[in-house]
């Protein structure tokens, strides 16, 4: 997935962050939040769009837009830096197609060492078993 053209797609807000970083934390808007728009995005299929809908619907609003946001660093552009490599990983993540399952048979080594005991399971059992003859 190419970056760039995502890039016109987003939309970033600042604001202050809190925590250590003493008058830093007081004059700089340092907090970044990145919201694009799944719904109005031109750089998907519709079949992406409605993958990315479902594997990250705990991430998507009521309006189809999905927020992240940063506030690691004291540098509000690294922190957008950041909040775009977590969307790109994001979504790449979620467009990546779910391997399938390819069943597998038991070993004939365990098969025969389940069988031998159940056998010696069942002879255990018939000891036990009170005979009158």
């Amino acid at each position: 997935m190419n970056p760039q053209p995502l890039y016109t797609e987003l939309i970033f807000k600042t604001s202050r962050s809190g925590g250590a970083g003493g008058q830093n934390v007081n004059k700089v808007s340092s907090k970044v939040e990145l919201i694009f728009d799944v719904a109005k995005s031109t750089q998907f299929t519709a079949e992406q769009k409605e993958t990315i809908f479902i594997k990250l619907a705990n991430r998507i609003d009521n309006e189809g837009l999905l927020h992240l946001q940063c506030d690691e660093t004291r540098s509000q552009l690294k922190n957008k830096e950041i909040v775009v490599e977590r969307l790109i990983n994001l979504l790449e993540t979620a467009l990546k197609p779910v391997k399938k399952r390819k069943p597998s048979k038991p070993s004939k080594s365990s098969i025969r060492k389940r069988l031998e005991n159940k056998k010696k399971l069942s002879d255990k059992k018939d000891t036990r078993r009170f005979k009158l003859d």
